[in-house]
């Protein structure tokens, strides 16, 4: 695997994790979102030591799809919270 194509794939993989990672804040929020502070915090040391890793492209793409299901998965929950979230601002 040539190093351009492990920069590649391991920029792909940052962009999973650092999607996940800005959702912190409002999955926080949810009535369980207490549950993954642990898997947030591992999510964030992994991240730091992506460039060591090595990837193949099904890995990846595995990584993606599971980020996108969870995406789906987050999207209700996430638009409910928000939406009380807002009308409590609007209300003060």
């Amino acid at each position: 695997m040539t190093e351009h194509n492990d920069h590649t794939l391991q920029e792909r993989l940052k962009n999973c994790i650092q999607t996940i990672l800005e959702l912190e804040p409002d999955v926080e929020r949810l009535e369980l979102g207490h549950i993954l502070r642990e898997e947030y915090s591992t999510l964030r040391e992994f991240l730091e030591r992506v460039d060591s890793v090595q990837l193949d492209e099904g890995e990846v793409e595995r990584i993606e799809k599971a980020t996108e299901r969870f995406l789906e998965e987050l999207e209700t929950p996430l638009g409910n919270t928000r939406e009380s979230h807002m009308r409590g601002r609007i209300m003060q």
